[in-house]
């Protein structure tokens, strides 16, 4: 009996496909306010999230780095490599490297979707098949018991 059941959900079974964009309704919702968050969050992450935004960055540390170096200090330069220009150049970097990561990961997805969807699609087939090849082997056997 389970079998059956397993079967008869499996057969009804529709594949679909779910990408990472498709994942913001169910972090801000879907009303006015959360498409206004994603959109919002989405426009700054890409542009935080650039190799320009990093180039930038750059040169915006490097604005403090004379007043770090004129200090002499070891702790000062050593502050300002890692709080200064550590943190806002690999920000970006990181985030870029997440973008791409996410876009592969996307790619992966929708190849592996469309190739389950042609091995459900040709599972159904063949099962329409079994089916078909089920009910001529019973017919043969009802006309082999009336002989």
């Amino acid at each position: 009996m389970t079998n059956e059941l397993e079967v008869s959900q499996a057969q009804q079974h529709v594949p679909k496909l779910i990408l990472n964009r498709e994942a913001h309704k169910k972090v801000h919702g879907s009303g006015w306010i959360g498409v206004f968050n994603t959109r919002l969050a989405v426009k700054i992450t890409q542009t935080v999230g650039s190799m320009w935004c990093a180039y930038i960055f750059v040169l915006l540390t490097l604005i403090s780095l004379p007043a770090a170096i004129a200090t002499g200090s070891p702790l000062v330069i050593v502050g300002w490599i890692a709080q200064t220009f550590l943190q806002l150049v690999l920000l970006p970097i990181i985030i870029v490297g997440q973008n791409v990561q996410a876009e592969a990961s996307d790619a992966r997805a929708q190849s592996d979707h469309d190739t389950l969807v042609a091995i459900h699609t040709l599972s159904a087939e063949i099962h329409r098949i079994n089916e078909q090849q089920n009910k001529i082997l019973e017919l043969l056997k009802q006309r082999s018991e009336k002989i």
